[in-house]
């Protein structure tokens, strides 16, 4: 029987244990808070993140690294993209050996500019082949409720990538695999700024055609920086490209697109992080991605105008000016 460990309990991290779970895997949940774990293992429901959700048997909670890691055949990284080396270096001494590492987070790392599974392979000290990413059109509200959904299992092994694929098969939940670890990453990444644009156009007001416009365009900008950086253009036509940026920009489940919707009626980056206990990756992304973008000589006009919202004082009325004044090109340049 194939043991899982799944280290956090936010949204995501909770869901994908259930999703775990009634695919027959054991899974293992570690949260942060040992007054959550002990909640969340006696009622067997995480209020704090997913209240519509009754975990399966199989789950079990701590907060304990040590018991959480115990005997895992497969390692899942759930933890806000932005504490990821910070949390592997304190964990270090517990991870199981030949485990592949999971990674859920959807980020590039501030200042070392490094996608999560290379900071995975740096600080953990394993192999590429050994590090996987799980990434798609996976609103966790609806992957809770058991609504039908596809996700991507990357891994550039093949013995990997099936073995992950094989414990998180659930009935409502359909692994397909993938070797292209790379555009799976930055499909993810990226799909989260996008969709802070999206919120807020909604925000102002704006319909369909410009709702259109920037899923495009920012798929196209997803793409250009895949590809400078080696991945396969084929997957920003698949689930973790134009699947997962349909579903984040699009719904209001959407953390970022919640965000954005909320910068649109004039509220700060930080009054808007007081008000939730939850994380928007792509407002701390933004800027790694942008500089990411910048080193590698790739255009990113959406990205960029974001930036500019997030950290230099522009409002998204400016950021639709300097969009619709750009010079006329090529669509496909």
């Amino acid at each position: 029987m194939t043991k899982a460990t799944v280290m956090g309990s936010g949204s995501w991290g909770t869901a994908f244990a259930a999703v775990m779970a009634d695919a027959g895997t054991d899974v293992t949940m570690w949260s942060r808070r040992p007054e959550l774990a002990e909640a969340i293992e006696t009622t067997r429901v995480n209020d704090d993140y997913l209240p519509s959700l009754r975990l399966p048997d199989r789950v079990h909670v701590t907060s304990d690294v040590a018991e959480a890691m115990d005997g895992s055949d497969i390692l899942v990284l759930a933890v806000p993209s932005q504490t990821l080396r910070e949390n592997l270096e304190g964990w270090r001494e517990h991870l199981p050996d030949g485990a592949p590492l999971v990674s859920l987070m959807k980020g590039i790392e501030l200042g070392t500019l490094k996608r999560m599974t290379e900071v995975m392979e740096e600080v953990a000290e394993v192999p590429a082949d050994r590090v996987v990413v799980v990434s798609g059109p996976n609103l966790a509200k609806e992957v809770a409720d058991k609504q039908p959904a596809a996700a991507v299992v990357a891994a550039s092994r093949h013995g990997v990538r099936s073995k992950v694929a094989e414990a998180c098969a659930a009935p409502y939940f359909r692994p397909y695999t993938n070797a292209d670890v790379v555009g799976t990453e930055i499909a993810g990444a990226v799909k989260n700024v996008i969709a802070l644009s999206v919120g807020m156009a909604h925000g102002l007001g704006m319909g369909e055609n410009s709702t259109a416009t920037l899923l495009t365009r920012g798929l196209a900008e997803t793409a250009r920086l895949g590809v400078a950086l080696g991945a396969d253009p084929h997957t920003f036509l698949g689930l973790a490209g134009v699947g997962d940026m349909m579903a984040t920009c699009s719904s209001r489940l959407s953390r970022n697109h919640q965000f954005g919707l909320a910068l649109s009626e004039g509220k700060t980056v930080e009054e808007i992080t007081a008000a939730t206990n939850q994380t928007a990756e792509g407002v701390k992304s933004c800027r790694s991605i942008l500089e990411l973008a910048r080193s590698v000589h790739v255009d990113m006009p959406i990205v960029e105008g974001v930036h500019a919202i997030l950290h230099e004082g522009w409002t998204p009325d400016e950021m639709v000016r300097a969009l619709m004044s750009r010079s006329r090109k090529s669509e496909r340049v």
